[in-house]
């Protein structure tokens, strides 16, 4: 390969480094490593925040259940109030809208996308947010916001389960059943379960005979540590804590941790990226400024500009933005046509590697023990994990009362005893456990078989997607009249997923604008959008494979294809709306149905 001669490295030892650090982690039993949060360890999803109401089971209509109360429920329920539908019931697992981030609580939470594009409906409630990049509380409190807009409180059920979709060909319209015997009755289900609500645990043995204190991030034990997510965990002044997980959770609360414990543990597989955060409190004077219609913009121009496209002016102008170029081996785009593939790849390569090399330059810079800089060092791809953001993560382990404990070469934290937890035959003497894994990415209960969706005929949604999912635009399928499925299957997702549900959220709505009363694909079209989706598709498989393993490539174990539409979220929002503007409605207007 030809290479440019101001590099001041050596490209093949640094792909000979990736590999070698790779296999240091990979594990043979890929996504086995972790068990669900249910049966014996159910209590680590137990809800934390809201007492359980008993009610009475429900057995009326309404015109639209909901299925979901986070961001993408939330828009699509408001979206379709401003077309008129008075009848719409959100039912929620949670005890309050939010989604991840109503169960999502943990000290130093914060959105890494910026609030002005990341939080939705924002000229709609009326609202500017109060920091750059919002904290938890301020998302939370804006869900809420949107749900008393739109008047969604009035009839949503909250701490209730979906537990089956049936449609009735007799009545035409949609049985919905819940864990709370409910049965109602409904002409369209929309669903946006989301898959952020799952916590993920490592499969680690011995962790139920630990004596000491465990829970999850995304239900955080305040009755334990004292303190709020503003930190101030004074129930840790004499404890001996142990994290496990450096991800986007672990990243933003150890700092609170090493600050207030009496001794931190950080158990790592892995080091995330660790860039330059920057958050400060909205300008006054610029907010006072903005005229109607400017998070659409804003956020539009987002959208184009970290996708690689152009725009006048990067009205963001972050981390995000900054790296433009590289995440497009995460979310492909057709934006790099022009560029014959072999150059495309080399000089993606050559501006990853010059950006991981400034990120673990960052390290060094701020991480005074050499040993443990070292450590903290990412040798991988920048898109193989997602990237994280701080300005107080790495200064943790300057504290003399913090420990990075490196699992690579053990295969992650090799067993719990009763109080300690074992890494390298090495024990860590510990009273709590606190687990920031993550969550069931991408296994939604439609996915997981967890909301059995039977259509017409009794036909099972994931029997007829037995040789592959099969939707037109991944909102809807042919069988399944009035199923509206968001998401980010059979379209192109964004690292703004907020965006990418709204775009979806209006499209739904749009049907209900029209006056269409059975929506449904025809089974050419939807065979015509499998096409697109397949002759789009990005092979990414090759660049997975070679990624440290973690959630975005399976462990380690990237899966052969690819079904999601590979010429990015612009050219996919600019499909829908050309489609629904030149008479695409009538590819979802089932026989027999009609528009008022």
């Amino acid at each position: 390969m030809h290479l440019s001669s101001d590099l001041d490295f050596d490209p093949d030892v640094l792909r000979e480094k990736y590999r070698a650090e790779r296999d240091r982690r990979i594990r043979p039993d890929g996504l086995g490593q972790y068990r669900p949060a249910d049966g014996r360890f159910g209590y680590f999803a137990y809800d934390p925040y809201t007492e359980r109401r008993a009610r009475e089971p429900l057995d009326d209509h309404v015109e639209v259940v909901v299925v979901g109360g986070g961001f993408g429920g939330l828009v699509a329920a408001a979206r379709l109030r401003m077309t008129g539908v008075e009848d719409i019931r959100v039912i929620e697992r949670g005890g309050d809208f939010g989604g991840t981030w109503y169960w999502n609580r943990y000290p130093g939470i914060h959105c890494d996308i910026e609030s002005y594009v990341y939080l939705p409906l924002l000229d709609e409630v009326g609202y500017v947010p109060a920091w750059k990049y919002a904290p938890g509380e301020e998302i939370r409190r804006h869900a809420r916001a949107i749900a008393r807009t739109f008047d969604l409180y009035r009839d949503v059920c909250f701490q209730t389960v979906v537990t089956e979709l049936r449609w009735s060909d007799d009545a035409a319209e949609w049985v919905v059943r819940t864990d709370r015997g409910d049965r109602i009755r409904a002409r369209y289900v929309v669903i946006s379960g989301g898959t952020l609500d799952r916590p993920k645990l490592p499969g680690i043995p011995g962790v139920d005979t630990f004596a000491g204190h465990t829970f999850h991030t995304s239900r955080w034990d305040y009755a334990y540590t004292g303190g709020d997510a503003d930190g101030g965990l004074t129930g840790l002044a004499d404890k001996r804590v142990a994290l496990v997980g450096t991800g986007a959770s672990g990243i933003q609360v150890a700092p609170h941790l090493g600050r207030d414990a009496a001794h931190l543990y950080v158990f790592q597989r892995t080091p995330s990226t660790v860039d330059f955060r920057g958050n400060r409190p909205t300008d006054r004077e610029w907010a006072a400024s903005l005229a109607p219609g400017w998070a659409r913009r804003r956020r539009e121009n987002f959208l184009t500009v970290v996708h690689g496209g152009v725009a006048d002016e990067d009205l963001v102008a972050d981390a995000w933005t900054g790296s433009a170029r590289l995440f497009q081996k995460l979310i492909p785009t057709d934006n790099y046509a022009g560029l014959a593939p072999e150059e495309r790849e080399r000089d993606e390569e050559i501006a990853d590697f010059r950006k991981m090399n400034a990120l673990r330059a960052r390290v060094d810079a701020v991480v005074e023990d050499p040993a443990t800089a070292e450590l903290l060092k990412p040798w991988y791809r920048y898109l193989c994990k997602r990237p994280t953001f701080s300005d107080h993560y790495l200064q943790t382990f300057n504290r003399p009362n913090v420990t990075l404990v490196d699992t690579a070469d053990h295969g992650g934290i090799e067993r719990v005893t009763e109080h300690a937890v074992v890494v390298g035959e090495r024990e860590y003497p510990v009273d709590c456990i606190i687990f920031a894994t993550g969550f069931q990415v991408g296994l939604s209960d439609v996915f997981t078989g967890r909301l059995p969706v039977y259509g017409r005929g009794g036909a099972g949604l994931l029997e007829s997607w037995s040789t592959g999912p099969r939707t037109l635009h991944g909102c809807y399928s042919n069988g399944f009249p009035n199923l509206f499925q968001l998401g980010p299957l059979h379209n192109a997702p964004s690292v703004n997923f907020t965006h990418v549900l709204d775009e979806q959220a209006g499209h739904v709505a749009e049907a209900r604008r029209r006056g269409v009363t059975v929506v449904e694909p025809t089974a050419e079209a939807e065979r015509a959008w499998v096409r697109t989706i397949d002759e789009k598709a990005v092979d990414r498989f090759a660049f997975q494979s070679e990624c440290t393993p973690g959630y975005y490539n399976n462990e380690g174990m990237p899966l052969p294809i690819n079904i999601q539409f590979g010429a990015g979220p612009v050219a996919y929002h600019e499909l829908l709306r050309h489609w629904r503007a030149s008479g695409g409605m009538d590819d979802v207007m089932a026989p027999g149905t009609s528009v008022e």
